[in-house]
């Protein structure tokens, strides 16, 4: 990968004047982590390690912004007039620019390729680590963007960048940009990409939509090529409307097809659904998600997540029996994820002590977060009975992790991971496990569990967002939050050791179909028809 930088400058608007609206929807608050005991990433379902010691956690946003889902809808009806402008007055229709039904002149082709179509990428979350990549929203648009480099696609990535790196970023041979938006607000707010969030959701807003037009969008309609925009998550709602009147405004959105994807439910009662519907399609990562918007009047596209290609590839042999052979659990269960009561830990805790109860010489290894409920889930299994321990091994080192594993195992029941882990070591950890507990009760997509069966493992998933999920088959599926459940399915596939292997192998048969580039097929796919659509 080839990277240079033209800029140190910080892009953003930092002498635009600040409106008096507050923008809609905080979602986090900073906190400060142990670099030991950083950190799950807390967006969507994937747990990203990270080396800050300043850590921010989105696991628990304030009660408003996570109504029930009757909330949801009685708030949309109080949304669908179009919402107000900066002077207060109604937002109309026919102050709009359309979504695509309206883009009878749209840059559409045959199909989509890297001749004719360049890509661009809104989110708050980036590749920065540890400053943007919070979560697993990091890790999408990270992900997605280097896919469709690689695959010969200009892209363009803005997001809230690391203060202290250069403004604009060149990647993968020309082909990737990075824009590293808000520096000049992140230089007073160090604590991560959503320390000072409203400040920066409102120069995202101000600036983002003139930059595209101006210096994505107008160079490539000269070119002739269409632009793809795809904005992640709420915080670029505004910044997608916006984005589409300036289009409008002069003359090239017919050059632009615009997407805003949501990845989960957050703050989904501060979205002015009526305007941003009006001006892009919606679309979400899973089938769960698109039933979870009908009942607000949304009908979304579903456009699945992905894994890298080196996803597929099998983990360390020798590390992964040493893994096995070490924690000599019978079974041996692993769980990753941010300490969220929707990950079920205490569910994971109650079948292990099931497991132990009736002989089985369980040994459970636990990868949490920073988050407050992780004492609740260890004193609930000590109080169960459980003997936990905590294990600690040097950064970067997976070997002396490897040890220390083996050690901690002799006489603990509930070993609790307390260091950095590489990709090489976590999916290890997969292999060797005889089951991995990705046994959330709310998964917009389910990613950990994709990634355990691309490495070979044996995920037990919910069912939720996890569409590729057939239990038995792939994986194993729980369908309540009932211990006995979880239980009873580890003992049932301990029983049938003849099952275990092709599990494995159709597992890493459906990951398959979720890599990056199967998922920018599907991409394309859906571009396609919308610029048709458009005609």
């Amino acid at each position: 990968m080839t990277s240079s930088s033209d800029s140190n400058q910080p892009i953003g608007n930092g002498t635009a004047t600040r409106r008096n609206r507050l923008v809609a929807g905080r979602r986090a608050q900073t906190s400060t982590a142990n670099p030991e005991t950083s950190a799950c990433g807390p967006d969507e379902d994937h747990c990203h390690d990270t080396d800050s010691t300043n850590v921010t956690s989105l696991a628990d946003p304030p009660p408003h912004d996570q109504p029930g889902l009757a909330n949801i809808s009685a708030a949309m009806d109080e949304r669908r007039g179009g919402g107000n402008d900066d002077q207060g007055n109604p937002i109309r229709d026919h102050h709009m620019s359309r979504t695509d039904d309206a883009q009878a002149s749209v840059q559409a082709h045959p199909g989509f390729n890297p001749g004719n179509l360049e890509v661009v990428l809104l989110s708050f979350e980036g590749p920065d680590q540890p400053y943007s990549m919070a979560g697993g929203l990091g890790v999408r648009v990270t992900e997605l963007a280097q896919a469709l480099a690689e695959s010969g696609f200009r892209t363009h990535l803005s997001f809230v960048g690391d203060p202290n790196l250069p403004g604009h970023e060149v990647q993968f041979d020309g082909n990737l940009h990075l824009y590293r938006w808000s520096q000049w607000i992140s230089r007073s707010h160090p604590n991560g990409v959503y320390d000072g969030e409203n400040l920066k959701v409102r120069d995202f807003n101000e600036s983002v939509p003139r930059f595209v037009a101006d210096h994505i969008v107008g160079p490539a309609a000269a070119q002739g090529k269409t632009v793809a925009v795809l904005a992640e998550e709420w915080h670029t709602a505004e910044a997608t409307w916006r984005t589409s009147d300036l289009l409008h405004l002069i003359g090239l959105r017919n050059h632009a097809i615009l997407l805003w994807n949501a990845n989960n439910t957050f703050a989904f009662n501060q979205i002015n659904w009526t305007r941003l519907s009006f001006v892009s399609t919606i679309t979400t990562v899973s089938r769960y998600m698109k039933h979870l918007m009908w009942p607000i009047g949304l009908n979304p596209l579903v456009i699945p997540n992905g894994i890298p290609e080196r996803f597929l590839a099998p983990p360390d042999h020798h590390m992964t029996e040493a893994i096995r052979h070490g924690v000599g659990g019978a079974p041996f269960l692993f769980k990753i994820g941010r300490f969220d009561p929707d990950k079920r830990w205490i569910q994971a805790v109650e079948a292990a002590v099931r497991l132990k109860r009736v002989g089985h010489r369980v040994r459970l290894v636990v990868r949490g977060g920073i988050e407050p409920h992780g004492g609740q889930v260890l004193a609930h299994a000590y109080r169960q009975g459980l003997v936990v321990k905590d294990v600690t091994a040097p950064r970067g080192d997976d070997w002396a992790a490897v040890h220390a594993l083996a050690e901690a195992s002799r006489d603990a029941d509930v070993l609790n991971l307390r260091f950095f882990l590489s990709d090489e070591f976590k999916r290890a950890c997969y292999v060797a496990a005889d089951a991995v507990l990705a046994n959330s009760g709310h998964e917009p997509f389910g990613i950990v569990g994709l990634e355990v069966m691309g490495a070979g493992g044996i995920a037990v998933v919910g069912a939720t967002g996890e569409d590729y999920a057939i239990s038995f088959q792939n994986c194993l599926a729980i369908e309540t939050d009932d211990a006995e459940e979880l239980a009873g399915a580890v003992r049932h596939l301990m029983a049938h050791p003849e099952w275990r292997d092709p599990i494995r192998e159709e597992a890493r048969r459906t990951a398959a179909l979720f890599t990056w580039n199967r998922v920018i097929a599907n991409l394309l796919g859906k571009l396609d028809y919308l610029a048709s659509k458009a005609r």
